[in-house]
């Protein structure tokens, strides 16, 4: 019996890091769930991080939610008390966007729309050093898309977080169809560097991770409201049965409804595969602001 060969020829092995500097400087564009969380991750693994975002209150909200997050680690023992106020000296956020101009690599993690995005890598084009690696943290859009809006889409690659950044291991190295080889291993190794574990793939909708996990959670979420069995019961089948770490209807309400309807509509108007379209019941509750657990109500009640 002989292996199918694929439609097209997969990347094969990881980029040679073996000559490839540390970053000292990187910017976070973005605060909010994922900003917060990636910034935490980089500043923990000893990097100056700058934050940009445009609103005082979500600084103060997240500066918050950090350290109440190391303040818990060092209640563990899992953090020294020095290790958290040395983190915490790290991150320095501001509202001015010039802030992020002398990153060596600089992280975009804005809300997914694309002409936010265009506008915000066009300026970071014009405005930073000719080297400077340009990172999206989009979980749905097109990266090669988002590049082209630059002088150097070469220079332009995705980074693909998971929520919780400072918990799951998983970064998605995204190779846009013009990152060049040097872009790619400077992404690769800073991954490493913060110790996280990097995992290529191309620019394709949903890339690794959601393309095969959101039509999983919308089959589940289907069968949940054709009345199978309790979201409990599904999930606990999930846990026991699959040993997934978290039932499928809990990491929806952790991921957010709405997060999940975007994603599985923009992997569906890129596919027009049915399997991608988000199920019904999953759309009626993100329009009734049932969202999970940052609304206190989804498939559970918080």
């Amino acid at each position: 019996m002989s292996a199918t060969a694929p439609a097209s020829e997969p990347l094969t092995g990881h980029p040679d890091v073996s000559n490839v500097p540390p970053v000292a400087r990187v910017a976070v564009i973005g605060f909010g769930t994922m900003g917060s969380g990636i910034a935490q991750v980089c500043a923990q693994a000893g990097l100056s991080v700058h934050v940009v975002e445009p609103s005082e209150a979500v600084i103060e909200r997240d500066m918050a939610g950090i350290t109440r997050q190391l303040d818990k680690a060092v209640a563990k023992g899992k953090l020294e008390q020095a290790d958290r106020d040395a983190t915490l000296t790290r991150i320095d956020p501001s509202t001015d966007l010039s802030h992020a101009f002398d990153a060596e690599l600089v992280i975009e993690a804005i809300p997914e729309r694309l002409d936010l995005k265009l506008d915000l890598f066009r300026t970071l084009d014009e405005s930073m050093s000719a080297d400077a690696v340009l990172a999206t943290n989009t979980s749905a859009l097109s990266v090669t898309e988002i590049a082209a809006a630059t002088s150097r889409p070469n220079r332009v690659c995705g980074l693909h977080w998971f929520n919780p950044a400072p918990v799951l291991p998983l970064v998605e190295v995204v190779r846009a169809e013009r990152t060049d080889d040097a872009t790619l291993a400077r992404a690769y190794a800073f991954v490493q560097q913060v110790g996280k574990h990097p995992v290529v793939c191309r620019d394709t909708p949903g890339f690794i991770v959601n393309r095969i996990l959101l039509p999983i959670l919308s089959d589940v979420v289907g069968l949940w409201d054709q009345g199978l069995a309790s979201a409990q019961d599904i999930d606990d089948a999930c846990r026991m049965g699959l040993n997934w770490p978290i039932g499928p209807l809990a990491l929806c309400d952790l991921v957010g409804l709405d997060v999940a309807v975007h994603a599985s509509e923009a992997l569906y108007e890129s596919t027009r595969e049915p399997k991608h379209a988000p199920a019904p019941a999953m759309v009626r509750m993100a329009k009734a602001g049932k969202l999970g657990r940052k609304s206190g109500e989804g498939f559970y009640t918080y």
